[in-house]
């Protein structure tokens, strides 16, 4: 079996022969076979089988021909194990049976217990191992996106009561912050011994904040999560959510590898924000999968050009796929980048 590799090349700003490319939620509803399987078993219930959660998440790589799989999990997984119920509503998304909203809430928060709670999602990371022809990406969510679920009880456009904490009670808030941080570090690192072959902190709401705020009750954080697993020689993503332009530059002292960015900031400019010190992931709006073909192959062609201009290009979305996708386009689509920057690399002779 060969095994492409040009995922972890181009993290790692090394020469490839095409620009490689993966798709956040590319393991989701758009697939038909995806549908059926969820006709009969929960999103919680799909991560429970570890067989049966690796088959979901090798369907991309085996029908789209992407360069990574992502495992398929949830971001909402590992807070079970720190003393939190919670459960993922259709149409609604994590729901918090009890919020968070004391100090003595975040007092009754434990460590993680990755082996007791969680050794299912580390089997499903060891079998995908073994049948992986291209690299696994294993996730967390960021503490403030995690935050925000387990404060506002469910997801929020306004995040009053995560602010309200942030701002009124900043020591609880930095408790808060540790104990979730410290639940990442150790959930991914469980990842990467299990077998996974690089990491994606997904920050999915942090462009919420102001960069001021964010520097001040979030970066110290982040920084602390890439710093610690800095041993790890994976590659490692963060990716701060949607309009998180604004953030970039607050990014430049993390020990990342990679920056994910989404469609309302342009790869030259977000390569420019960051210091050039990152690859960049990204960046096509999702809802241009909507388009014709002829528009989207257009669109994809001038995130290319512009994304080799530098070495260290991940071709992705700005932000997950939606349901209402097509397959038959994203397969068009993958095909299409691999084709078309193969003949850009070759004739640039990069």
């Amino acid at each position: 079996m060969t095994y492409n590799d040009t995922f972890i090349r181009a993290c790692r700003k090394q020469k490839t022969e095409h620009v490689p490319v993966w798709y956040m939620r590319q393991a989701g509803r758009y697939d038909p076979d995806y549908r059926k399987i969820k006709e009969k078993y929960s999103l919680l219930e799909i991560c429970s089988q570890p067989e049966l959660a690796a088959e979901v998440t090798m369907m991309p790589v085996k029908k789209l021909g992407v360069d990574a799989a992502i495992l398929y999990s949830d971001i909402m997984n590992p807070v079970a194990s720190i003393g939190v119920d919670f459960d993922i509503v259709k149409n609604i998304g994590p729901v918090i049976e009890n919020p968070i909203r004391s100090a003595a809430d975040v007092d009754k928060l434990k460590p993680i217990d990755i082996e007791g709670d969680l050794s299912h999602i580390l089997e499903t990371i060891s079998i995908l191992e073994k049948e992986l022809d291209v690299p696994l990406i294993t996730f967390a969510g960021a503490p403030f996106t995690i935050a925000s679920y387990l404060i506002e009880g469910r997801p929020s456009k306004s995040y009053i009561r995560t602010k309200e904490m942030m701002y009124s009670e900043p020591q609880v808030w930095e408790k808060l912050m540790n104990k979730l941080g410290d639940m990442v570090i150790a959930y991914l690192r469980s990842h990467v011994r299990s077998g996974g072959k690089a990491f994606q902190l997904f920050d999915s709401w942090v462009g919420s904040l102001a960069p001021r705020d964010f520097e001040i009750y979030v970066l110290p954080t982040i920084q602390r999560i890439f710093a610690e697993l800095s041993d790890l020689d994976v590659p490692k993503i963060y990716f701060p959510g949607v309009s998180s332009g604004e953030l970039l530059p607050s990014l430049q002292s993390l020990q990342a590898d990679v920056i994910g960015l989404d469609w309302r900031v342009s790869l030259t400019e977000g390569r420019r924000r960051l210091g050039g010190k990152f690859a960049v992931q990204g960046n096509l709006d999702p809802y241009l999968l909507t388009a014709p073909m002829d528009l989207l192959k257009e669109r994809a062609k001038d995130l290319i050009d512009e994304g080799v201009l530098e070495p260290g290009y991940v071709f992705n979305l700005g932000h997950g796929l939606f349901p209402e996708a097509s397959l038959d386009k994203l397969r068009e689509l993958t095909e299409y980048i691999h084709e078309y920057s193969a003949g850009v690399l070759a004739g640039a002779g990069k």
